[in-house]
């Protein structure tokens, strides 16, 4: 059963304004192991990756349907590339417990695209 849909699009440009203006912005979004993946990657590569990332954490929020804020932060989800590549969204386990689900029983669906402008990102959460 669904439990919710999130979608979620940000100009990749503020993401790269803000990354220029205050350097370490993006520890409020990224987990560490996020933040790794940005190592050796181009200035613009980055703000993809971070904007792709903010996105992605938007609209897991909202198919949660919590938001950012109280119940959920950007810390509490993070996304690792799988061997093969694909985005994968996971959500601390305290969230679950505030939200009064069987982390075994959730599965995440994540797709995160890109334009030259935008980065977007749809996620849904399928309760088992």
């Amino acid at each position: 059963m669904i439990l919710g849909i999130g979608i979620d699009m940000i100009e990749i440009e503020r993401i790269d304004r803000l990354l220029k203006r205050q350097p370490k912005a993006c520890q409020r979004f990224l987990t560490e192991a996020e933040r790794a993946l940005l190592a050796g990657k181009s200035e613009t590569r980055q703000s993809e990756l971070v904007a792709g990332r903010y996105a992605a954490k938007e609209a897991g929020a909202k198919a949660l349907g919590t938001g950012i804020g109280e119940v959920l932060s950007f810390l509490d989800m993070e996304i690792l590339p799988s061997r093969s590549g694909k985005p994968e969204m996971s959500f601390q386990p305290e969230v679950y417990r505030r939200l009064g689900l069987e982390p075994s029983r959730i599965r995440v669906h994540l797709s995160i695209s890109h334009s030259q402008s935008h980065a977007i990102a749809q996620v849904v959460v399928e309760e088992l």
